[in-house]
């Protein structure tokens, strides 16, 4: 099957997690374009039914942290959809805090939602994906994932948690399904300055060789990349898009 060029995700039916707001919305809106049909997920609910209004896609209010929470929206999804083809893990936060700064209640907040939640989702999802034809998931990882900085070790083991559990189900659920992991560097999302604020961001950027940050539509057109038949023989890799970061 040849990808078409034109609308690369037509006839697909896909489930995106976070996606009142970052990424999440730029993917969001990017695959509407691209000619999926949409359920998007997420907690904030006045946010989500704003985006979801505008792109034509269902809105599904939920929480990533709550395994029955996830479970209703996955299948709400799925009924609103007629089916599920397609899963984009992209809900996730972050502490900017050092292992001695981070208190445990931060700690289980950014493993509860970055890797129980991509696991919750995955487990809920993958039945209606194995009945599919050209099935995929995008797990959200890091580069912080592969090159660590010292800093931020809750959201690194996070992380670092979802790439491990990626591979392992790409060997799982190969080849019916195909499972993969987006890497993305620093990028210009609401989280991102509200962690480092502005004078963190530019300081972030000048390890960059890009000497940039990343906006937001580019990790979409990544994402895009993993879930469309343009990367029909891609499964199980950790993809970074971090403007050469991990280089060095």
């Amino acid at each position: 099957m040849k990808t078409d060029r034109n609308n690369p995700l037509a006839g697909r039916k896909i489930l995106i997690t976070g996606a009142a707001s970052g990424i999440g919305l730029s993917t969001a809106e990017m695959f509407a374009e691209a000619g999926a049909s949409l359920a998007l997920l997420d907690r904030d609910e006045s946010a989500l039914r704003s985006v979801a209004t505008r792109l034509g896609a269902h809105a599904i209010t939920a929480d990533v942290t709550s395994y029955s929470s996830v479970c209703v929206g996955v299948a709400e999804s799925a009924r609103m959809l007629g089916w599920l083809d397609g899963l984009v893990n992209l809900a996730g936060v972050t502490t900017g805090k050092s292992l001695a700064a981070t208190e445990p209640d931060e700690w289980e907040r950014v493993i509860s939602i970055n890797l129980n939640g991509t696991y919750y989702l995955c487990k809920e999802a993958l039945p209606y994906l194995t009945q599919a034809d050209s099935a995929t998931i995008v797990n959200v990882a890091s580069s912080i994932a592969l090159l660590p900085t010292g800093n931020d070790p809750a959201y690194a083991a996070s992380k670092g948690g979802v790439l491990a559990f990626t591979k392992t189900l790409a060997v799982a659920y190969a080849p019916k399904v195909r499972i993969n992991a987006l890497c993305p560097g620093a990028t210009n999302t609401p989280i991102l300055e509200k962690t480092l604020g502005a004078e963190g961001v530019q300081k972030i950027a000048e390890i960059y060789p890009m000497k940039r940050i990343a906006q937001a539509h580019e990790m979409a057109e990544a994402a895009l990349f993993l879930t469309s038949h343009a990367s029909s023989y891609v499964t199980g890799i950790s993809l970074p898009v971090d403007g050469g970061r991990t280089l060095h």
